[in-house]
Formats: C-alpha cells, structure tokens, sequence
C-alpha cells in the first residue's frame, strides 16, 4: 500500500482480535520507526515502554477507564516524556554525536551552545510541554509506519498520567507517561471499521498564500 492509501485504510481501531499478535520482525520494524523519528535538535526527550507483562496491562486498563483496546490489542506501549531535560541531556547528544560522526567533540562546541542557548530559555514546565510535541512526533511515524505495515493502531490520551507513572514507576526516572497505543489486528466484526471518515477538506484544511 502507499502511505495515502494506507491512511484511507486505517482508523482508531476500537476492537482488536486477541487471537492475532504482530510478529517479532513486525513489532522490531515498528519500534526502530520510533528510534529513527525526527526531533527538535535531535534530542529525543522521550522514553518509549513496551508493557508486555499483563498485569501491568490490566492496571494500565484501569487508569485509562478501562478501555478494551489495551487488553485486547497485541502490544502496549507507553510514551514518556523526560522531565528533566538540562545542558546534561544537551551534552550526551552531543557526545553521541561525536562518536556517529567521527567528528572531534570540540568542533561540534558551537551546536552544542546554540541548543543550551534555546533550552535555557524554557522554564521547566516548558521544557516539559515541547518534550511532550517531540514525543508526538515520534507518534505520528510509529502511526504512519504501523498503517504502511497493515498493523492497527490506537492512540490514546483517555487516561490518569499520575497512575501510569506510578504503576511505571517514571516518576523516579525523571519521566512522565504522555500518550498510551495499542498495536494490533481489528476485530473483523468491529463497527468502527465500517464508519467514513470524518475529515475536513481541502478547501478547509489547506491554505495558500
């Protein structure tokens, strides 16, 4: 399928068949697409969780109003924004960089300036909120890679950031949970497959100046 026709092809799936798993290669493709997102200077303040453990599933269920998708769909995942985002986060990428680049770290100083320069601007709850638009990002290709693959996917706000924190333990890692999805296979008899499409049109939605 192409990415358009994928698109027309998906939807927030609300059922999904328990009986069908994605395969590991599925599953590890899909994850690399997180790994590989784009983000602002390359950061990355986010932390992506696999919840496998099925109790931790069930208690997950539970913070987000008991939502059927996150028991019945085939992988959980958790997307956490760091909270601590400081010169120190600044200073491994840079560090990274030098390293994937064969480059010497000092010439890569002026980077590395600029970046503080723009974070240090940011109040914590700042940073807070543009690490969660980063996270965001590395959502909408995890969405877009899931449809391409004709994998089903669920992206979900619907629950207590607090108890997933918790039930993660994210708070001592400096991480807050941002956005819950679900991966799997609709269920052949869920009525949301069948509902058009609700988008704005062109006209609307697309301007030019």
């Amino acid at each position: 399928m192409s990415l358009l026709k994928s698109f027309q092809w998906r939807y927030a799936t609300k059922k999904y068949d328990a009986t069908k798993k994605l395969t590991s290669a599925q599953l590890e493709d899909l994850l690399e697409t997180v790994r590989l997102s784009p983000s602002s200077y390359g950061l990355q303040p986010y932390k992506l969780f696999l919840v496998n453990d099925l109790a931790t599933r069930e208690q997950i269920s539970q913070a987000a109003m008991g939502q059927p998708q996150i028991l019945g769909g085939s992988h959980l995942l958790v997307f956490a924004t760091e909270t601590n985002l400081n010169e120190q986060s600044v200073a491994n990428y840079i560090d990274a960089a030098a390293v994937a680049r064969k480059a010497p770290r000092e010439a890569l100083a002026p980077r590395e300036a600029q970046i503080n320069a723009a974070i240090n601007k940011l109040s914590a709850g700042q940073r807070i909120e543009w690490g969660k638009r980063q996270t965001y990002l590395a959502l909408g290709v995890l969405i877009s890679a899931a449809a391409e693959s004709g994998v089903d996917a669920s992206p979900m706000e619907g629950f207590d950031p607090a108890q997933v924190n918790a039930i993660l333990g994210l708070t001592e890692q400096n991480l807050t949970a941002t956005v819950l999805t679900v991966l799997g296979f609709r269920a052949p008899d869920d009525e949301f497959a069948t509902f058009a499409k609700v988008r704005k049109d062109e006209a609307t939605i697309i301007a030019t100046r």
